[in-house]
């Protein structure tokens, strides 16, 4: 039973791991600093292994706000018990990109819920929600081994729809899904690459960025020859 002792020493633990050396770094790339310690994902490892799979903590250090507890409960979290009004909530509490696509690739591409979420996220006007869709498609694509190529097609013209947001966290994470979707299989690639080709020959600059980026990757023969019949 998780209790807030329980959740006050694993803070304490976070604070203590974190720097302000470890904060300058994060906000070089972009990262929200508002709530930050400053803690590496290598020096917050063991604390997940510890508490693999745990829910209860899981909810319970998202609900702190701090960033690397919200990191930690990315990396714990169990998705067999996560539900669609968690995500939802979790969604709309992003506020930087790697606690985004951390819960994304690591909890919201792992759940039963993937392509309802993904179909309404995709639609939504904030850019971390609207990441979030595209992130958790380049998990799932990634990681949902079993699941049929065909389960992925539905997600290009997702793909094609947002890809003129020109906001710098929704193009990068439209032309993620892209190509990850376009390495997973040889029958995706085809239309992953007509669509990248598609895009490359658009007149919104933004949508040509994502399109040549994507054709760039999609014919490169080193990464042609990692892909799987």
């Amino acid at each position: 039973m998780t209790t807030a002792a329980d959740v006050r020493a694993l803070l304490a633990e976070l604070k203590a791991l974190g720097s302000e050396k470890g904060r300058i770094g994060m906000a070089r790339f972009g990262i929200n600093m508002d709530r930050a310690f400053g803690v590496s994902m290598t020096a917050m490892r063991p604390l997940a292994r510890k508490h693999r799979r745990d829910h209860a903590l899981a909810l319970a250090l998202w609900d702190t706000g701090h960033h690397e507890a919200r990191i930690l409960a990315a990396l714990i979290d169990d998705p067999k018990q996560v539900t669609r009004r968690q995500m939802d909530s979790w969604a709309s509490d992003f506020d930087s990109w790697d606690v985004c696509d951390q819960v994304s690739m690591r909890v919201f591409a792992a759940t039963p819920f993937v392509e309802a979420k993904v179909a309404k996220w995709a639609k939504d006007r904030r850019e971390f929600v609207r990441r979030a869709a595209f992130a958790t498609i380049a998990g799932y694509a990634v990681h949902a081994r079993k699941e049929p190529d065909d389960a992925f097609l539905p997600f290009l013209p997702l793909i094609e729809a947002a890809a003129t947001d020109e906001r710098n966290f929704v193009r990068k994470a439209v032309n993620w899904a892209l190509r990850q979707i376009g390495k997973r299989s040889r029958v995706l690639h085809k239309p992953a690459l007509a669509l990248a080709r598609k895009l490359a020959a658009s007149d919104d600059k933004t949508a040509r960025w994502i399109g040549k980026d994507a054709v760039r990757e999609l014919t490169d023969p080193a990464q042609i020859a990692r892909i799987r019949a």
